[in-house]
């Protein structure tokens, strides 16, 4: 169990601050890099050839260690929509096939579907849940020899309900499927093996749970895609790259493995020493470690909220540990959030669930704020 870590962020002492899926706070590490960063763009004469390439390559190679990857099976980009528009570009999909999403799944994962389906004259299978509540069994019954791929989460972004990628996993390959996952919601609080899933690409950006700044994100493109199209065409993405003096010398080569799908610019001086000080902070943490703390306090919380409030939650068993939606009875209250925030009490709501979502900078007192805060409410 992590002990509190909020000596590590900026979080004034009566701030209940219990929404991480929304975006995290920022470390002072990471802030101070950033800093650092910008103030390193100022003085560019200090700025070497070599400096638009070596923090990205160590930026791969952290990402690369939460998932189980190596660091050329990563590509940089600038959000989850533009990994999902590359894995949208490189795998196929003919007339009536179709492709599997969720009900109520985060836009990103779910227009770029729209369209592709629209284009090809496929199927675009939108799934509720299974009658007991599953996810994974309501995909598993939908699997069949016409799905050309399912693109899913590996929890709702909504209440945190799980997916067992697994046999997810298994299941699409068996009918020559593919897996395309946007783990905006779970990378760097729930640990992933791409050994095991073999999705053909991945995409998180590093806003929430990855303790970074917004506007990044980072793509696993599977090595069978390494040859693949990239959606735009930059000079940094090329072979040769690193010779400035040659780059007049245009290259139909990509350097190696994923880069190809490197977004122009992505030597961000400013975002990328944060988003290396946020995937640095979440290895120095651990995500096991990460998931079992935050599991607990989840749990206290969805504990205290049947018990005092009514309120229920996804069963632990089907939940992301790191993530809890809590139900009123009679729907959400009529300025819920804005009432909270008044008490310095913040959440999210999404769907028809109160989403509650603490990191490691949280600790009883915040707890105990939001329950104080929940009962003046339902009581007035």
């Amino acid at each position: 169990m992590i002990p509190c870590q909020r000596h590590r962020f900026a979080i004034p002492p009566d701030v209940a601050y219990l929404n991480c899926a929304y975006m995290s706070p920022l470390p002072r590490a990471v802030v101070e890099a950033g800093n650092a960063g910008l103030a390193r763009k100022a003085a560019p004469w200090t700025i070497a050839a070599a400096d638009f390439f070596d923090d990205g390559e160590r930026l791969r190679e952290l990402f690369a260690g939460l998932i189980g990857a190596q660091a050329g099976d990563v590509a940089l980009t600038p959000s989850a929509s533009y990994g999902i528009a590359v894995a949208a570009a490189n795998l196929p999909l003919e007339r009536g096939q179709n492709v599997i999403v969720l009900d109520e799944q985060f836009p990103s994962n779910m227009y770029a579907w729209r369209q592709r389906t629209r284009d090809c004259n496929a199927e675009l299978r939108v799934l509720r849940r299974a009658a007991n509540g599953s996810w994974t069994e309501a995909v598993l019954d939908h699997i069949d020899a016409r799905t050309a791929y399912a693109a899913l989460p590996n929890c709702h972004w909504t209440d945190g309900s799980l997916i067992d990628l697994a046999p997810v996993s298994r299941a699409l390959r068996a009918v020559g499927a593919g897996l395309v996952l946007d783990l905006s919601q779970s990378l760097g609080a729930l640990p992933i093996d791409v050994g095991e899933i073999d999705p053909d690409f991945l995409v998180c950006p590093t806003y929430k749970w990855l303790l970074g700044p917004y506007g990044f994100a980072l793509l696993y493109a599977a090595p069978r895609h390494h040859e693949g199209r990239p959606i735009e065409h930059n000079w940094n993405s090329r072979e040769g790259a690193e010779d400035f003096a040659g780059l007049v010398l245009y290259r139909d080569g990509y350097r190696p493995g994923a880069r190809r799908y490197d977004v122009g610019e992505c030597s961000n001086f400013a975002l990328v020493p944060a988003v290396l000080a946020g995937l640095e902070r979440v290895h120095g943490w651990g995500v096991p470690e990460i998931q079992a703390t935050l599991s607990a306090r989840t749990e206290l919380i969805a504990s205290r909220a049947a018990e005092e409030l009514g309120l229920r939650a996804v069963p632990a068993a089907r939940r992301a540990g790191h993530y809890l939606g809590l139900r009123f009875a009679d729907g959400v209250p009529d300025g819920l959030l804005a009432r909270l925030a008044e008490r310095n009490v913040f959440v999210s709501v999404r769907g028809d669930s109160m989403r509650v979502t603490p990191h490691v900078y949280n600790d009883d007192a915040d707890v105990d704020r939001l329950f104080d805060a929940l009962e003046a409410l339902l009581r007035s």
